[in-house]
């Protein structure tokens, strides 16, 4: 068993612990709290620490303990990305537009937690407004790897995964346009999760895309991230992409097996792939293998022609959605404003140049041309019906498949500064982008080391609502390995 308050902890063992009088929620959060005291000047995952707040919180979960009142994640730290907005306390989006801002009220992701009696330690970093897949990007400060601080740990969500990976908290929240929840938690050796779209509400996330974006866990065990999960899931009237039905146990096939399970491992994904390091092929190939070996029915003669249309897909949709959605950051309203220009559209102008850093920048720029006359029938709408196309070739091969299997990252995390080179950079998301593209779940789990003893991730994508059988097939991964119980030597 994982020590509850050690560089590992787990969400399973610190409930049991608390459950059974063995420790408080005061005493693990101070615990947590110690922790990032202690590595975060390293790793740097933290934008902001609500230390007063987090020992309220856990002094009254203690009471609800003593009460018999209880549920699975009441008294536990966790972290939220700082994309999801927190009453009282400031939500940044890693930019300097929104530096100061303090919204009037939680997001819907929030509410859930404290409802639990979930126990909230700081704001994790990111790259700004989620534009990115390195956390190079953040406006105050790029996050650092526990595997190693001279790379990277993925992004837009690595401080979620940085503090989860490096003991400061056993389970926190990112969000996953494109795979920023996925492909970070493969760069930092953790269980990251994206739900189907829609089965978790979008209130309160500060919106990059509207119909990609999705909140989902980070975790060390695919236990805890489905827990974490069930807390977080469900219908809200407030969010009109929220699914309007109850959602199932995501953990009530956990322990079934994966005996006859039928997986497709496309080539796209494994022969086709560009830029594919051998380390992590060998890992993926060898996780495979131990997939077949617990009786599964791996077919790799299977192929998704579209896969690679995803990227061009993505980053023309992705950035038109946040063209449109960052307009709103005039200098007007609220948020960073420059008020020295000799006009007002001067002022609006200034606000935006020094507001936003250069991979927003470079994003609005992209979506604004995609969006343009002249250039929408050409672009976006033409990018609208090759998703459509994906999520058809997506659906027929569900229909004969239970699960996908597939690297989640073509390498290991990169050292800081090493990708200079903007699509370089978006290649990052190569892996991640169908289950994106088409709105379905997916989940990365540590699978192997590759080069200079850095995590590989594994990822399983399921059909539409399907998280049960997601989770299914990576609970027997997990379960017949144990590349997931092995914390980075921070």
């Amino acid at each position: 068993m994982m020590d509850p308050r050690g560089p590992g902890w787990s969400l399973a063992a610190a409930a049991r612990a608390l459950r059974d009088g063995d420790t408080t929620s005061q005493q693990l959060t101070r615990a947590a709290l110690a922790r990032v005291q202690s590595v975060d000047a390293h790793v740097r995952a933290f934008v902001t620490v609500t230390e007063e707040e987090a020992l309220a919180a856990a002094a009254a979960a203690d009471a609800r303990i003593a009460n018999e009142a209880a549920g699975p994640l009441t008294g536990v730290p966790l972290a939220l990305k700082d994309v999801i907005t927190t009453a009282g306390v400031r939500t940044t989006c890693g930019s300097k537009m929104l530096e100061h801002y303090e919204p009037v009220d939680d997001a819907f992701v929030t509410r859930k937690l404290k409802e639990a009696g979930a126990v909230v330690v700081g704001k994790t970093n990111m790259d700004e407004f989620a534009m990115g897949s390195s956390t190079e990007h953040s406006a105050f400060f790029p996050t650092r790897n526990p595997w190693n601080l001279d790379c990277v740990p993925g992004g837009s969500s690595g401080g979620s995964a940085a503090a989860v990976a490096a003991g400061m908290v056993p389970v926190s929240l990112g969000s996953d346009t494109g795979g920023s929840i996925r492909q970070p938690a493969a760069f930092c050796g953790v269980v990251g999760m994206k739900p189907t779209y829609g089965r978790v509400s979008r209130y309160g996330l500060i919106a990059f895309a509207n119909s990609l974006d999705q909140i989902g866990p980070f975790a060390h065990s695919v236990e805890d991230a489905a827990t974490l999960l069930q807390a977080i899931a469900g219908h809200d009237p407030c969010d009109s992409t929220s699914a309007a039905y109850p959602a199932p146990d995501f953990a009530s096939e956990f322990d079934r097996g994966i005996e006859g399970l039928r997986i497709a491992a496309p080539r796209e994904f494994f022969t086709d792939a560009d830029r594919m390091e051998p380390e992590v092929a060998e890992a993926v190939e060898a996780a495979i293998a131990v997939l077949e070996e617990q009786g599964a029915v791996v077919d790799r003669d299977t192929s998704l022609p579209l896969a690679k249309a995803a990227l061009p897909v993505y980053y023309i949709i992705a950035p038109s959605e946040a063209s449109a959605n960052l307009a709103r950051y005039d200098g007007v309203k609220y948020g960073y404003a420059y008020r020295g220009g000799d006009s007002m559209w001067d002022d609006m102008e200034k606000t935006r140049q020094h507001g936003f850093g250069d991979e927003v920048k470079r994003r609005i720029l992209l979506g604004t041309y995609a969006l343009s006359a002249g250039y929408y029938d050409a672009y976006y709408l033409q990018a609208q019906k090759v998703r459509t196309l994906i999520r058809r070739e997506l659906r027929e091969l569900f229909s004969r498949y239970q699960l996908i299997v597939a690297p989640t990252a073509p390498t290991v995390a990169f050292r800081i500064g090493a990708v200079s080179d903007p699509y370089e950079m978006y290649l990052n998301d190569i892996f991640t982008l169908p289950a994106s593209i088409a709105g379905l779940p997916a989940i990365s789990q540590p699978c192997g080391f590759g080069r200079d003893g850095l995590p590989v991730g594994l990822q399983f994508v399921a059909d539409s609502w399907d998280e049960v059988t997601l989770f299914r097939g990576a609970a027997a991964y997990e379960r017949a390995t144990d590349w997931h119980t092995r914390p980075p030597a921070l």
